[in-house]
């Protein structure tokens, strides 16, 4: 089959790779009818998560068509599916608690030592993210194998087109739990730092829970008018002090809660964030924690701090004593994607969410390594892209094309 399979830093190559086979009664093998590039995926394409190998298949936003199943597998052949990135067996202490995320089944014994020396606990398995997740091939294939799927997988009625829930995978659940754990209260204001897929949904999410007003932190124009259109208000970091701006918005006192989007790689000029960049640059550290510390600054006292950005490791000069005199609650981590999933599907049928309007390219597989260097390279043009198997090569639909289809 083919695949996208990551070759080194800012390498990503299309190549003929072993087709997946059941190795578990519980497994499970789709024929992948689309898949997404995530934001996540592009930590990988910088070479900033630890564990990737020549050759490893990436993603981990897709679904598609189920084609074979182990003996011990709820699901049927030609059913589709959503498959969540996190891989969870669902009967573990963690799996239990729904910390789907967590489970402590998923990451092999090969994988799990460096897992755990590096994390304190070893990490939660998940599709197409390194050997401290456990090394599993990736969705962004023309075929994948799903472990456990009779815990994940979302079986999708036959009306309802891919784009409309393939981001039942990843970024809606992702969003959706980043605003649970703002623990939001009617009347709040939040303020969310990047206006990329993840923080476009945690805006839906932020005002579904009750917040009288988002505010939505950014630069790139594309996303900005994303934001103000799903009902944020909008600053634009490069024309104005965000802090001082917050302030000025919520007479001195800051918003109730902040979430930052952005995670380990921030883009700025702030003196903090440029000695971060050199560092990553000379490999000295992994994490540019700009947005973070802006939003732990920001936070009102006693406010709520989520955070959904990913990070890999250790992070130079965090304001700890800040988040402490402040007295700042902090939820964070990876997505408990199948505690949300079912709530989340009836959301999309009764039309809650817009889940389509963020893609701003649909391209063949065949096309991924051009896909990553774009959207790496010109994010206020590519905002979210869905890779699609069946599409030939060198065929490209852009957002202006979607909407006319």
């Amino acid at each position: 089959m083919r695949a996208v399979t990551w070759q080194g830093r800012h390498k990503i190559s299309v190549d003929t790779v072993p087709d997946p086979k059941i190795v578990n009664p519980r497994d499970a093998i789709l024929k992948v009818t689309s898949t997404a590039i995530c934001g996540s995926d592009l930590h990988l394409y910088d070479g900033y998560i630890p564990g990737m190998r020549a050759g490893d298949v990436v993603g981990h936003e897709f679904m598609g068509e189920v084609v074979e199943i182990g003996a011990e597998s709820p699901l049927s052949i030609g059913q589709r599916v959503v498959v969540p990135f996190t891989i969870s067996c669902g009967n573990c202490f963690f799996c239990e608690k729904q910390q789907f995320s967590a489970c402590d089944n998923a990451n092999p014994s090969e994988t799990r030592d460096a897992s755990e020396m590096m994390m304190g606990h070893a990490m939660g398995g998940a599709f197409g993210y390194a050997h401290l997740t456990g090394g599993y091939a990736g969705g962004q294939a023309e075929y994948v194998r799903v472990p456990y799927s009779d815990v994940g997988p979302v079986v999708i009625p036959s009306e309802m087109p891919d784009d409309d829930v393939l981001f039942l995978s990843d970024i809606l659940p992702t969003g959706w739990q980043a605003a649970v754990n703002a623990d939001i209260e009617r009347g709040d204001t939040v303020a969310i730092w990047g206006c990329g897929p993840v923080g476009l949904f945690a805006i839906q999410s932020a005002l579904l829970l009750g917040a009288e007003r988002v505010i939505a932190i950014d630069h790139f124009p594309s996303r900005l008018k994303l934001a103000r259109d799903m009902g944020a208000q909008i600053l634009d970091y490069t024309q104005v002090d965000v802090r001082e701006a917050l302030d000025e918005m919520t007479g001195g006192i800051g918003p109730d809660a902040c979430i930052d989007c952005v995670g380990m790689e921030s883009h700025g000029f702030t003196l903090d964030n440029v000695l971060d960049q050199v560092k990553a640059q000379l490999m000295l550290t992994t994490e540019r924690p700009h947005a973070l510390r802006q939003a732990i600054l920001a936070c009102r006292k006693g406010g709520r701090l989520s955070i959904p950005g990913v990070y890999g490791g250790f992070a130079d000069k965090f304001p700890l004593g800040q988040l402490m005199e402040k007295g700042l609650t902090v939820k964070s981590g990876q997505t408990h994607v199948q505690k949300y999933t079912d709530e989340l599907l009836d959301m999309i049928r009764e039309g809650k969410f817009d889940t389509t309007s963020l893609i701003s390219h649909h391209a063949s597989l065949e096309d991924a390594a051009d896909m990553y260097r774009n959207w790496h390279d010109r994010q206020d043009e590519y905002t979210k892209i869905v890779l699609k198997p069946a599409l030939a090569r060198g065929v490209v639909q852009t957002r202006d094309q979607l909407a006319m289809a």
